[in-house]
């Protein structure tokens, strides 16, 4: 019986010995958020709307949840 050497020989053995086989990943399960939950994104917005929103104190993205929902609800998806 020959036994493997403790070191490779050849340049691809070796680079070979330094990767392990990718292990098998299950398919993850999509996580689905909460109905009616808020999530936190970063929005470029013109700073002529924030001002507008802005402009009747605390709760400008609160009104601009609510003009976003009034523009769905307008033109509902299939």
């Amino acid at each position: 019986m020959a036994t493997t050497p403790r070191r490779p020989v050849s340049p691809m053995d070796a680079a070979e010995a330094l990767f392990k086989p990718a292990k098998k990943v299950e398919a993850s399960v999509e996580k689905r958020a909460v109905p009616e939950a808020r999530e936190l994104v970063s929005l470029r917005l013109d700073s002529a709307v924030i001002e507008y929103f802005q402009d009747d104190g605390p709760g400008w993205q609160d009104r601009i949840n609510d003009a976003l929902r009034a523009v769905m609800a307008a033109n509902p998806k299939d």
